[in-house]
């Protein structure tokens, strides 16, 4: 495996994301607002003629090979299922994969809630169909990723996390249906503030988490209220609708279905109010957001809380909330510009106070999904 970036044929880079709000309910056929991130995974790959992929990365020592004939049997090797599972499934769709080398720089912390494994499948599902002369689709690479997540993982997440990642737009959020694929690009224009990301470094694994469990419940919960009211998403019942029912109801489903059904009303409140560039609207709707998270789908945990809690204490935050699964990860508030490193300072005192240990802050813009440039046109770093 060579070291040097430069020695390969392409560098092809899909973005982490945040999620301004709509936390649980992609699954749940709901409607989303993510965000694409410039901090990503690139892949810098090259063909090699060969019948393997070899695996290196830039912060880690280890080096996996690949036998394409026997795509299946890596689930569960560390570092190199995500690479596997994207390669198996372009196989069983009957795409093209090539014998390539492969050198992986992730700049999205692992364990942050800002979806490094999506950033990883969309870029190397991207880097495979580059190197096999194959038509680049976005929206078609997010679904050959989502289906490698769910299939070959074992993560049974909603379409959110990875079409972010392959479709982003710069300075564009993305109100995404997730039961359509429908999506409408909007403006991310917040006159005197600006989204913080802060990461409550606590470990998280959604695959081993509580996760799965709670798509259970929710699947769970829409056929109980399929009892008295058809409907074929849980996030398309109106909320008059589910107070009728939510009586009738088996009370942990109830509170899991409250969540779904009012974070869907959240999300068309807050996409209104970011196209009004109306702060202190999206803002409370954010911190609205948390709460529930944390008393109905019990997906947030101590650390987050305190990171939030913490946010939504100084003055010059309009709102804060977790994103992405939950179970440990990063929050995102709504902060002044002027006050940032003073938010940071502050924020950083009462979490590190209250947990033990600091967060940790991220500078990023809104950017695009998935970027492809040829060796000679991108200022390829070494990899040690």
């Amino acid at each position: 495996m060579i070291a040097n970036a430069k020695d390969y044929e392409y560098a092809v880079t899909a973005a982490g994301r945040i999620n301004v709000i709509g936390e649980h309910i992609d699954y749940c056929g709901g409607k989303v607002l993510p965000a694409a991130l410039s901090l990503g995974n690139t892949v810098y790959i090259r063909r090699n003629g060969t019948d393997r992929i070899n695996l290196a990365w830039t912060d880690v020592p280890d080096r996996i090979s690949l036998d394409i004939g026997k795509l299946e049997s890596y689930k569960g090797v560390k570092y190199a299922d995500y690479f596997a599972a994207c390669a198996y499934v372009l196989q069983r769709a009957g795409r093209p994969v090539l014998g390539c080398d492969v050198l992986s720089d992730c700049r999205v912390p692992f364990g942050s809630g800002l979806s490094s494994s999506a950033a990883i499948e969309v870029s190397f599902t991207a880097a495979l169909l580059t190197i096999a002369g194959e038509r680049i689709d976005p929206v078609e690479i997010a679904l050959y990723a989502l289906k490698a997540e769910r299939e070959y993982v074992g993560m049974n997440c909603g379409v959110m996390d990875q079409y972010a990642s392959a479709c982003g737009k710069k300075g564009m959020a993305m109100l995404l249906d997730c039961a359509t694929l429908d999506c409408e690009y909007v403006p991310v224009e917040l006159g005197d503030y600006t989204f913080v990301i802060a990461n409550s470094n606590k470990p998280h694994s959604l695959v081993v988490s509580k996760y799965n469990e709670r798509r259970a419940e929710s699947e769970a919960a829409l056929a109980e209220i399929n009892a008295y009211i058809p409907a074929e998403h849980l996030a398309t019942i109106s909320t008059e609708e589910f107070e009728r029912v939510a009586p009738l109801m088996t009370p942990i489903l109830a509170k899991r279905a409250r969540h779904v059904v009012y974070e869907t009303k959240r999300v068309a409140e807050a996409t209104e109010a970011m196209k009004k560039g109306d702060v202190s609207t999206l803002g409370a709707l954010l911190r609205a957001s948390h709460d529930s998270l944390r008393d109905l789908y019990e997906v947030t945990g101590r650390e987050l809380d305190a990171l939030a809690d913490a946010a939504n204490a100084y003055p010059h935050c309009a709102g804060s909330r977790m994103t992405g699964g939950g179970f440990g990860g990063s929050t995102i508030s709504l902060v002044r510009k002027d006050k940032v490193e003073e938010f940071r300072a502050f924020v950083a005192e009462r979490y590190t106070a209250a947990i033990g240990y600091a967060p940790t802050f991220y500078e990023a813009e809104i950017e695009e999904g998935i970027k492809i440039m040829r060796n000679s046109e991108c200022g390829m770093r070494n990899a040690e």
